[in-house]
């Protein structure tokens, strides 16, 4: 639930890192105990801890939100769907079940929806790990000066890329990378250096013009 409530908080528009204590209050638990939390999460390499400035989640702390948010999701309109519960019922309902769908259960029950883009309230269905976003490779690994289209971007980097232009489905072209897996990213906004985290959050693939 931490890693979902940070994930969300970047969702809705917070710029990472998050408060710890926007975590405890949203969670509705002592701001002892998120601290406490966060830590476990910081050394399970889910998270990483600013201190007096907040919580980030790594890579795969984001892939991991996002399956979750993910299952909640289609179950969510599923039951909206399906079942005639509203949605925000339904949402409710899905919160019980998020946390013991396993991914095959979760591509199938993607599958049978016709693979939706967004959930019961609006929020918008995170890529499963075998999806079609998969397949791109990571940006750090795109040929400098290739054009390519941005698959995914994980959070809690896509409200940056965001404002820089770089969403999914959008084009961008590698001016440089470094061995360090840093890259000099040319978008619709001009170039922004990414550091290795930032980069390895983001899968491309070769735009059409290029396959």
């Amino acid at each position: 639930m931490y890693l979902i409530t940070i994930a969300r908080a970047v969702e809705d528009g917070s710029v990472p890192p998050i408060a710890v204590s926007d975590v405890a209050r949203a969670l509705e638990v002592s701001s002892v105990s998120a601290n406490q939390m966060v830590k476990k999460l910081e050394g399970l390499g889910l998270v990483s801890y600013t201190p007096y400035k907040g919580v980030s989640l790594t890579v795969e702390g984001s892939l991991l939100a996002d399956s979750v948010l993910r299952s909640r999701r289609l179950w969510g309109l599923f039951l909206s769907e399906h079942l005639g519960f509203t949605p925000e019922r339904a949402d409710e309902i899905a919160c019980e079940m998020e946390h013991v769908t396993p991914e095959l259960v979760a591509d199938r029950l993607a599958g049978f929806l016709g693979d939706p883009q967004f959930g019961p309230t609006g929020k918008p269905i995170p890529h499963g790990r075998g999806s079609a976003a998969s397949e791109g490779i990571p940006l750090a690994e795109a040929p400098p000066g290739a054009d390519m289209e941005v698959l995914e971007v994980a959070t809690p980097f896509d409200a940056f890329l965001a404002s820089q232009g770089a969403v999914r489905g959008t084009t961008v072209t590698v001016l440089a990378s470094a061995a360090d897996g840093s890259v000099v990213l040319g978008t619709s906004n001009g170039p922004v250096q990414l550091a290795a985290d930032a980069a390895g959050a983001i899968r491309v693939k070769p735009t059409a013009s290029r396959v």
